[in-house]
This record gives structure tokens, sequence and C-alpha cells, in this order.
């Protein structure tokens, strides 16, 4: 399945200055029964999100209409806990196309990269710059470039560059999965087989 191309993401930010952000926290288990990847952000922070009678709370950020964007922005350990890749396609479901943190649980950081989110992983003191930055405006924004490999707040200028699997990078860039990537090379694929049929 192919995904949008990711080059330059310029967008506001979502602020989540919350730690060991697991993935049943992302997207519950009884959640998971779902085979297609779509519909899962209705249920992305579900627990977080939503009070018993599904009325939303109103002090949880995704709550709150001054924060939006395409961009999340995590605290340190993002995604660790289970290897579900339901909680990458709740983030992208609900219209995040890169997620940023001080570190990210490697399960969930491959998941990401495989349908399309571009998790970005900057320095402790960056990251504090970032929700400093938008604390200070909600409406602050991000550059994120992945042909330079940088990630830049807008309103100050500071950058930090990142870094990320060049193969990866060149799915993220054309908008391929794994099986795009090959269906790409059919052509090679094929030339290269019928050089070696004797």
């Amino acid at each position: 399945m192919a995904y949008d191309k990711f080059t330059v993401l310029k967008s506001s930010a979502v602020p989540m200055p919350i730690e060991n952000v697991d993935t049943d926290q992302i997207i519950p288990a009884r959640f998971l029964k779902a085979t297609k990847r779509e519909g899962f952000g209705d249920n992305l922070f579900r627990d977080w999100r939503y009070n018993a009678d599904d009325t939303p709370k109103a002090d949880f950020i995704l709550n709150n209409p001054i924060y939006s964007g395409k961009i999340l922005v995590g605290g340190k350990n993002f995604g660790s806990g289970s290897s579900r890749e339901h909680a990458a396609w709740a983030i992208y479901d609900y219209g995040f196309r890169c997620v940023v943190s001080s570190f990210f649980a490697d399960i969930f950081k491959n998941n990401s990269l495989n349908i399309g989110i571009l998790p970005v992983t900057v320095s402790a003191g960056f990251l504090d710059k970032i929700f400093s930055a938008i604390e200070a405006d909600p409406n602050t924004e991000l550059e994120v470039n992945l042909p330079e490999q940088t990630i830049t707040i807008l309103a100050t200028g500071e950058q930090e560059s990142f870094e990320i699997n060049s193969y990866k990078k060149h799915n993220l860039m054309n908008g391929y999965d794994d099986i795009d990537y090959l269906q790409a090379m059919k052509e090679d694929i094929k030339g290269f087989a019928e050089e070696r049929i004797y």
C-alpha cells in the first residue's frame, strides 16, 4: 500500500510531554480486532481522550482546539511496550505524519517508517526547546526536511539534524512501502533474471 510522499513537512505541532508512552496507551488492546488500517485514528489514545461514557476529556491535549498539526511531539521513550503495528496505524490514521521524541522504542520506530510516518529523534535539549516554543505560541511551526535530515523551529531558526536509514528514507520520499519498492524495481528484476536464463 502506497503512502503520502514525505519530503519537507512544515506544520504546527501537538505537544505531549509524557515519558514512556507505550503502545497500549496509543491504541488499547480491545481495538486490535480490525484487519484494515482505516478507522484506528478514532481510538488513538482512547482511554486518555475519552471518559467511560465516551465524552471527551477536556484536559487531554488532543481535545484542546488550540493545538493542531501533522506533527506529534512526545516525551522520551515513545512507543514502548508491545510490538503492535496498530499503534503506528492509529497515529497515521489520525493525521500525524511525523512524531518527534528524544528516544523511540525500536519496533515502534520501524512500524512507523513502514507505513509513512517519520519518527524524528532529537536530543533531550532540543526536545525541551520545541516544547518551550509551542508553550509560548501554540501556532509555532516546525519544519521537518527529510532530504536534508533536519528539523527546525521556524520561530527561532534553531535546527538539529537527525539520522534515518537510507532505505527507509528512499521509501518515505517516494511514498513506498516494502512491496511498492519491489514493484518499482520490477523491470530491473525481470532483466536481471532474463540475463541468467540459459
